[in-house]
């Protein structure tokens, strides 16, 4: 059986995604990261569409596939023919884990959902990404990050300021976010199963991931019945705590608290602002943040970004530089965290992201790059109980290929 991460926490449960492009292929990845075997299962044609996010690419696969679905295995099924679902089917009664994202009632549809699935085997957990959620007006709404991070307010509260274009988190926060509560779910249910001994459905949605990023906003709008808008770089309840120019660039600089708030005035040479009745705490702060904003950024101006950043560090004042990716993917710390880290992909290396979470007993392990498509059809259905013949018919009929 192939395994993500050997020893790893979830070493010994099999996943089955039945999912593409993002949500439900992080979760995956994270699942896969933590010893988990993930068999990711492909249309036939054309596949997952992130196959074709190219260029760039990654020894000849779309670097976006590669970064989405290393450590795992993958086969081709096709859902569209009876033996096909029928394959899927038996596959399903087998697995620990069924990753789906498609749109509420297409794996009905195909006979797949989660009521039919558990009457054979039920300690299934089965993780459900869409959207919008199961439940609610929006339940059979197509989503798509941009959308959710519309609808959640995330745009509004995004961007420059007033007046100005809304602006969208730049990686798709939402995608992502819901693919971490999905294996965070799994991961939930399956602890549950061993007091139980049964699965259940783990449920959750983009249109949640991007609620569930505007805690402060939230707690604002909550309490105040108002809208907070777009702040640039600024935090909505905390001063001085953004991105401010310096002479050859922007550094970030978190100076809200009032000990950091003093040893920020002392470094820049502002110790006359520690008594002015504008600044003094900060809730006058905020009250006063645009005066307070010309004010640092007129003296940050006058010095490099690496002369504050040297001089902020030896005040213990929380500061950094805004990196380029490429300054963050090759920064020492990201090296020691080992979150980037080589995988082999048809025959050679290539780098691709760690795993955030790090356990000290059961560690994750990254060690397969993406599966060519269907390149493991053959021994994954012989490990859920196929013989060679019904592969040989399953192939003869193309319900499965690779």
């Amino acid at each position: 059986m192939g395994d993500g991460g050997p020893g790893g926490a979830l070493s010994g449960i099999r996943v089955i995604e039945l999912a593409h492009v993002m949500a439900g292929p992080v979760c995956g990845r994270m699942l896969a990261d933590m010893g988990a075997d993930v068999v990711k299962v492909e249309p036939p044609g054309a596949g997952d569409p992130t196959r074709a996010f190219a260029p760039p690419e990654a020894r000849g696969t779309a670097a976006a596939f590669v970064m989405m679905n290393r450590n795992k295995r993958g086969i081709v099924i096709d859902l569209k023919t009876e033996a096909g679902r029928g394959a899927a089917r038996r596959i399903l009664a087998r697995c620990d884990v069924v990753i789906e994202n498609f749109r509420n009632g297409v794996m009905e549809d195909l006979g797949l959902g989660y009521e039919s699935l558990r009457e054979a085997n039920p300690g299934l957990v089965y993780c459900q990404i869409t959207g919008f959620g199961r439940t609610g007006p929006l339940a059979d709404h197509r989503g798509f990050d941009l959308i959710a991070q519309g609808m959640t307010g995330l745009l509004s509260v995004t961007g420059e300021g007033p007046g100005r274009p809304p602006v969208k988190c730049g990686p798709p926060l939402t995608d992502i976010t819901a693919g971490i509560l999905g294996a965070m779910g799994v991961a939930t249910a399956l602890y549950a199963r061993e007091f139980t001994g049964k699965g259940q459905r783990v449920d959750t949605s983009l249109y949640e991931a991007g609620l569930i990023q505007t805690f402060w906003q939230s707690a604002v709008a909550l309490a105040t019945g108002e809208s907070p808008g777009p702040l640039g770089s600024a935090h909505p309840l905390a001063a001085p705590y953004e991105a401010l120019p310096t002479a050859d660039g922007w550094i970030t600089v978190g100076g809200w608290n009032q000990v950091n708030w003093l040893r920020l005035l002392e470094v820049l040479g502002l110790g006359e602002l520690a008594a002015d009745p504008r600044f003094e705490t900060n809730a006058d702060r905020m009250k006063n943040l645009e005066e307070l904003r010309a004010i640092l950024s007129r003296r940050l101006r006058t010095a490099t970004a690496g002369t504050w950043l040297e001089r902020l560090e030896a005040a213990n004042v929380p500061a950094g530089p805004v990196s380029s990716m490429i300054e963050a993917l090759r920064h020492p710390q990201t090296v020691a965290r080992e979150m980037v880290v080589t995988v082999p992909q048809d025959g050679d290396p290539v780098e691709t992201l760690g795993t955030p979470i790090k356990l000290s007993a059961t560690p994750a392990s990254v060690a397969l790059g993406a599966p060519a498509q269907g390149q493991h059809t053959g021994e994954v259905l012989e490990e859920y109980g196929f013989s060679r013949d019904e592969i040989a018919e399953l192939r003869r009929n193309e319900a499965v290929g690779g």
